[in-house]
């Protein structure tokens, strides 16, 4: 997996700026915690820090074209899951491999296509091509945005890396934040480009972006489209069978111990059967792969079911781990562990933001944690939601309806807002226009209805946008343990078809996911197969509750002015066993917005 950080400018020598490269690729050492290194050049710097999976000896960077005078110097995060045949075709058109790592034919590739190389690669990936010949920093992420790359203007140039907090340790770059990045972080639109840092930007999802002596220019080399669809509903199904499959046996390639994230949905159980089914063809039938769950202390007595959580996971998990022949395990954590308050800093450091989920977030990130202890790869069912239509807004009249995000009145974020409204932030408004935007982004079909128009605007949003601040997530709190996570369902040929697919080819059983559930027949217990809808467990512990209001309690005094005391004190008196979902996120989200100013100290421009 790793980290990515470095630098170009046309107007310093990075030779003499030592220390600053070190500083920057230092601080993503979590990333990756097996090795770290970095390149001068006169005009650039390139860091790198090594998460080994592939290669473990060969696969080292910053990595150079050559070893004398190199013309070309590569740092790469991520995996490329065709590069055994990437390799035997550049073989073929005359290149020379000294490794047998997936990041050398990433550079061999961009020796052979330079900055059409991306359109050869199939993964998840952010990385850093410079190329001496040309004097050129080329930056590319991967389709889905799997994988972060972020960018800011220097002096004659600009920096790039895998998270903001590398870019701070550049002198020129400091943490600011201003009214529009207050906007665009508690608006909750997940737009990608801008971010919450002033002068700090996201390379787009299937981006490129290219700085020489011209200036900056992007691009885009792939974005969804309503492709033409005439398979017959059988024959969809079929289709979606053999592209999980595919995604799944590619992505289970590793030089390290590996393991499949388990929660008892459809999700998670239909890829673990697709990867134990090719580990047993791999190793033979008693070859069995780790699966694991997480749970809290206090679900079984007290789950309480919602909108978005239907059931307890755990027994689904067990049974799912029981009937596929997983070694199964379940985290279990209590609220005094999700409480911690170096857990909680450790989650908002991860970040470099004060937007997340509370418990749910720990969890993710204490889950991830005992996970390292025995693996270095975790695959997980994330994106088969936002593919397959299985979110409640697919399905719920009003939010189909609503002239907005459909999330926005499904999740209860909105009730979260924790921001002082007298910060004149204007996110009412704000939202209106960004969904415009939005709705005039999304691709159409000739001659669809009125309700096949509408799921492809909902299915649009949430691959585009709910999906980027999940895979953030999930990259930020398992690389702040050193876990590579894996996301099968993000295969581009797989959304590619989901996408193109008519939405009564992708609910024709009444239900949400109608294409995977059939494309799982077999592959999982009855009881999990037709489970409904289950998103990520919290805590509904009254000791978790209380122990939240304390916290916030504690740091009010220190957000004052950016927190509306008058929405967040009701909530400091309410009981805590009967603390309504949204009322406590706004208490999570004025704890995490102390830690953040209290580490980040940013410098606020409002």
């Amino acid at each position: 997996m790793c980290g990515i950080t470095g630098w170009a400018s046309f107007h310093t020598d990075a030779r003499t700026q030592a220390p600053v490269i070190e500083a920057m690729t230092a601080t993503l050492a979590p990333r990756g915690p097996d090795a770290g290194g970095v390149w001068l050049g006169e005009r650039a710097a390139i860091g790198h820090r090594r998460l080994a999976v592939i290669d473990l000896e060969g696969g080292v960077q910053p990595m150079p074209d050559r070893r004398d005078e190199p013309t070309a110097v590569l740092t790469y995060s991520g995996e490329v899951y065709n590069h055994h045949e990437l390799r035997a075709q550049l073989r073929n058109l005359g290149h020379e491999f000294r490794t047998r790592s997936d990041t050398e034919v990433v550079l061999r590739a961009y020796a052979e296509w330079g900055e059409d190389v991306a359109d050869h690669l199939d993964g998840m990936f952010a990385f850093a091509v410079w190329d001496e010949r040309v004097q050129r920093l080329l930056l590319i992420r991967d389709r889905l945005g799997v994988k972060p790359l972020f960018w800011a203007h220097i002096g004659g140039g600009l920096a790039f890396a895998s998270e903001p907090k590398a870019l701070f340790a550049h002198p020129e770059i400091r943490p600011r934040v201003d009214a529009d990045g207050l906007r665009e972080a508690y608006s909750l639109l997940f737009s990608t480009g801008p971010t919450i840092w002033s002068g700090i930007r996201e390379v787009e999802p299937g981006g490129v972006l290219v700085l020489d002596r011209d200036g900056v220019r992007t691009r885009r080399y792939w974005q969804l489209e309503a492709g033409r669809h005439t398979d017959g509903q059988d024959a969809a199904v079929a289709r979606v069978h053999e592209l999980v499959s595919t995604a799944a046996r590619r992505q289970l390639e590793a030089d390290v111990p590996l393991c499949s994230l388990l929660s008892g949905g459809i999700d998670s159980t239909v890829l673990t059967a697709l990867l134990a089914d090719e580990l047993r063809l791999r190793e033979g039938p008693d070859a069995r792969i780790r699966s694991y769950a997480v749970d809290y202390s206090d679900q079984a007595e007290r789950f309480t079911g919602d909108v978005l959580r239907t059931g307890h996971d755990t027994p689904y998990a067990i049974e799912a781990g029981a009937f596929i022949g997983t070694d199964h395990s379940t985290v279990v954590l209590d609220p005094r562990t999700l409480l911690d308050p170096e857990h909680r800093k450790a989650v908002v450091v991860a970040r470099d933001s004060p937007i997340g989920v509370g418990d749910m977030d720990t969890s993710l990130y204490l889950l991830f944690g005992e996970i390292r202890r025995h693996s270095t790869v975790a695959l997980s069912g994330e994106a088969a939601d936002e593919v397959f239509g299985g979110y409640p807004w697919f399905h719920n009249p009003k939010a189909l309806a609503a002239p907005t995000f459909p999330w926005l009145l499904v999740t209860g974020d909105e009730a979260a807002m924790p921001l002082n409204p007298e910060l004149g932030l204007n996110i009412g408004e704000f939202r209106a226009d960004t969904y415009r935007d939005a709705l005039a982004a999304v691709p159409h079909a000739e001659g669809e209805t009125t309700t096949e128009h509408r799921q492809r605007e909902m299915q649009h949003l949430s691959l585009t946008r709910w999906l980027r601040q999940l895979l953030h997530r999930k990259d930020r709190l398992s690389m702040a343990q050193g876990l590579e996570v894996r996301v099968p369902y993000c295969d581009h040929r797989l959304v590619e078809y989901a996408f193109s697919a008519p939405w009564a080819s992708k609910s024709f059983d009444g239900r949400e996911k109608s294409l995977l559930r059939a494309a799982g027949a077999g592959l999982a217990p009855h009881s999990v197969l037709h489970r409904p809808k289950n998103h990520y467990p919290a805590t509904h512990h009254p000791d978790y509750n209380r122990g939240l209001q304390d916290m916030a309690r504690e740091v009010l005094p220190s957000v004052r002015g950016l927190a509306d005391e008058t929405r967040v004190k009701p909530c400091l008196d309410t009981p805590p066993d009967r603390l309504e979902w949204g009322h406590r996120l706004r208490l999570e989200r004025v704890v995490d917005l102390a830690l953040w100013l209290d580490h980040h100290r940013p410098e606020l421009a409002l």
